[in-house]
């Protein structure tokens, strides 16, 4: 095991917003890590059943562990990480242990599709007799909270034959475990266990856990745990049989699954695609990320559109067509409380969606039904009036044909961080890639003369002839005239990432030359230049100190969708352009693929070097800005 793997987290998903995810290392070092979150209301609601096992092989030689825990004050104990030999995630997390015998044990997790079900399954090779013995860690707990010791947790299983089945709090989701062999009852509370990551970002970081027994199976033949939340709702019923049988056939179910996708890039991508009720939606990132508007819409132009997967946009788009209210999308879905409505972008980016969506389905000759465009081309239709009307949180559209937005105390574009309720980049009055996005909103909707004056008015207004790039944001804070002349990335969709550029030409190769010198990274584009003195290098330390780098230089995946399609763009757009962009810039996110979320593309990195990545592991849009870059290189 190399140091690195404590850094390096793996990601199995079920398909309705339930998850399992830890380190490479073994070890747990965020509250999110575990092996069982079940999506309670699927695809939120998040419940860990299953924190982690203990894992003990005996051999006539001696008895090893191959599980590893951190415990406070910084100690490990045991330490299955000495043994670990080798790690694969292909097709799913797999870890090979070589024992001090010279045998070697393999231990692979792999989630069923649409079951909130984990299976992990144990093999040896070598000679002599030998058992393994497996004690769960459980919480039962919203994933977001923390596990304590309470007299309240219910230890005592329900067995019926292999299935032992835990209610471990009266209102909470019942746990199901499946074992062929014995099962020990031996209840402990294990306390305090470290979660470094937790620490590093200012928050509690010490935790908990129920275990209420032990397990043992012979290890002549593959061993397996099957561990299943029977109430989670759409979920397929788990299956009668051995755990042998259950575990052996969703393993089989998962390789067939798992190898019909085209490049194992889209096969993470379909980590993100999840049921809600009947339709579907999109995990904007795991762990702690739901589903909000902005992210979906951006990451499932790769995901959905540029993948093929049609009949998801649709049920996507459709089911958000239904929530436009004074010609505004939610930014998110809050259980059990008012959806909120703060984005000046949500809705846009939907409107060019439905665009390249209904544009997917002429290519490939895919029925859309006149119900199916009523129901698109309304909402969108809804978007733009309300827009030119007047809505929420300061949204209009000005005499110049611009819109402009801003309310006290609202972050309402994509660089959107709060610290103790101030707002870090307000950037109120006429943000830059909103007017990209309300040119090419107005386009899809074939509303020309439109946008043909707000383009006009974006060419007169925009172009920072001293530092040959366009202005972040005009008309800042309502004032006429008053301009923000940031360098941000937010100005690459006014000439690449979208269907129409605003920018051609010679201003356009400038602000791609601009863009490349000053916030290009191996890892994504920083969010201000490091010119600035309003920049930070460094996304570290607590919430304050995070949150205020979030967009003042913290370098960003999915920005490297427009940035390299621009870059392209501005040279032609050639077959030597797209050699060398995939040299420059795309061959240092396949590199990252193997680093921090493993087959993934992080959510952010530092803007400094040598980078980290950052932030959530495992980002939809991040992922979905690839695959569609790919598709447009690809067309080039």
């Amino acid at each position: 095991m190399s140091g690195d793997d404590v850094e390096r987290e793996w990601l199995e998903t079920d398909g309705l917003g339930g998850f399992a995810m830890g380190t490479v290392a073994g070890y747990r070092t965020r509250r999110y890590h575990g092996l069982l979150l079940a999506a309670v209301r699927p695809p939120t609601d998040r419940t860990l059943l299953v924190a982690s096992l203990d894992v003990t092989v005996d051999t006539p030689s001696g008895s090893y562990a191959i599980s590893t825990q951190r415990y406070v004050p910084d100690v490990t104990h045991p330490r299955g990480e000495d043994l670990m030999e080798r790690f694969t995630h292909d097709p799913w997390p797999a870890w090979s242990f070589r024992l001090p015998d010279g045998s070697t044990v393999t231990q692979e997790i792999a989630m069923a599709y649409r079951g909130a079900t984990t299976v992990v399954r144990f093999t040896r090779e070598g000679d002599g007799a030998a058992s393994i013995r497996v004690r769960p860690f459980l919480m039962g707990r919203d994933m977001h909270h923390m596990t304590h010791a309470d007299d309240a947790i219910a230890f005592v299983p329900l067995i019926d034959g292999v299935r032992h089945t835990w209610q471990l709090y009266p209102d909470g989701a019942p746990l199901t475990v499946l074992c062929d062999g014995t099962y020990r009852h031996e209840a402990f509370w294990f306390r305090d266990f470290q979660l470094d990551e937790e620490r590093a970002r200012g928050f509690d970081h010490a935790e908990d856990a129920a275990s209420p027994g032990e397990f043992t199976v012979p290890l002549d033949r593959p061993a397996y745990l099957v561990l299943a939340c029977p109430s989670a709702p759409l979920a397929a019923p788990l299956a009668d049989g051995s755990a042998g049988e259950v575990g052996e056939a969703i393993f089989e179910r998962e390789r067939a699954r798992r190898v019909s996708f085209p490049t194992p890039l889209h096969r993470s991508a379909d980590a993100f695609l999840v049921a809600r009720g009947e339709g579907a939606t999109i995990i904007a990132g795991y762990p702690w990320f739901t589903d909000w508007g902005r992210d979906t819409f951006i990451a499932m132009r790769g995901i959905c559109l540029a993948g093929g997967r049609l009949a998801a946009s649709s049920a996507i788009l459709g089911a958000w067509a239904r929530a436009v209210d004074e010609g505004m999308l939610p930014n998110r879905f809050v259980e059990g409380e008012a959806p909120e409505f703060n984005a000046v972008d949500a809705s846009l980016w939907f409107c060019v969606v439905v665009g390249e969506h209904l544009a997917a389905c002429e290519r490939a000759c895919r029925v859309v039904t006149d119900a199916e465009r009523a129901l698109l081309t309304g909402a969108v239709a809804a978007i733009l009036d309300g827009y030119l009307a007047g809505t929420r949180f300061g949204i209009g559209v000005d005499a110049d044909g611009l819109v402009r937005a801003g309310a006290d105390g609202q972050q309402l574009t994509w660089m959107d961080a709060r610290v103790d309720g101030r707002v870090i980049t307000p950037r109120a009055g006429k943000p830059v890639e909103i007017q990209a996005l309300w040119v090419n909103a107005l386009r899809a909707a074939g509303r020309h003369e439109l946008a043909d004056h707000a383009t006009a008015s974006f060419h007169e207004r925009f172009w920072n002839a001293t530092r040959g790039c366009l202005y972040d944001v005009v008309d800042v804070d309502g004032v006429a005239g008053a301009v923000d002349d940031a360098v941000r990335p937010n100005q690459l969709l006014a000439v690449g990432g979208l269907p129409t550029a605003l920018v051609a030409g010679l201003r356009a190769r400038s602000i791609v030359d601009v863009a490349e010198a000053q916030l290009w990274t191996p890892l994504g584009l920083r969010s201000l230049s490091p010119r600035d003195d309003a920049y930070r290098g460094r996304y570290q330390g607590g919430p304050f100190e995070r949150d205020g780098a979030y967009h003042q230089g913290t370098a960003w995946a999915w920005l490297i969708g427009p940035f390299v399609e621009a870059w392209v763009n501005v040279r032609g757009g050639d077959a030597g352009s797209v050699a060398t962009a995939r040299e420059l810039f795309l061959a240092p996110l396949y590199e990252g693929l193997q680093r921090a979320g493993v087959g993934h593309v992080s959510e952010i990195a530092d803007g400094d070097l040598p980078q980290r990545e950052n932030g959530c592991p495992f980002q939809a849009w991040s992922v979905g800005e690839l695959l569609r870059l790919e598709a447009v290189l690809s067309r080039t």
